[in-house]
């Protein structure tokens, strides 16, 4: 769920704010969606989520076993860094939390130079 959520904001975002061709348009819907990306915006909100927020994201890196398939373009704490970020993306979309889904998108999206 959370993945969906993220995704979403990420290509709305782009619409809306950038003015370039299609294929820009994915290639960075792309690059901000990969699990490097996610696992630096997972890093970067840590010390502005709350407690609760930290629970989920320490429950959702910690989902996945020992038979997860990690992207040939990450390795495995990489990826369960960004996991961690969607559990919490899709744990505040499931409250119903559209106001904390914006403020810590919108923290994530000024720092946009995570790379």
């Amino acid at each position: 769920m959370g993945d969906a959520v993220y995704e979403q904001l990420v290509r709305e975002k782009l619409l809306l704010t950038a003015n370039t061709s299609a294929k820009n348009l994915h290639d960075e819907a792309v690059r901000r969606v990969r699990a490097a990306y996610q696992a630096k915006a997972a890093e970067l909100i840590a010390d502005i989520v709350t407690e609760d927020e930290a629970s989920i994201m320490r429950r959702g890196r910690n989902a996945t076993g020992n038979g997860w398939h990690v992207p040939k373009s990450s390795d495995r704490a990489e990826y369960s860094r960004a996991t961690s970020l969607e559990a919490l993306f899709g744990w505040l979309h499931l409250l119903g939390d559209k106001e904390r889904i914006t403020q810590l998108f919108e923290y994530i999206w000024e720092r946009n130079d995570l790379q």
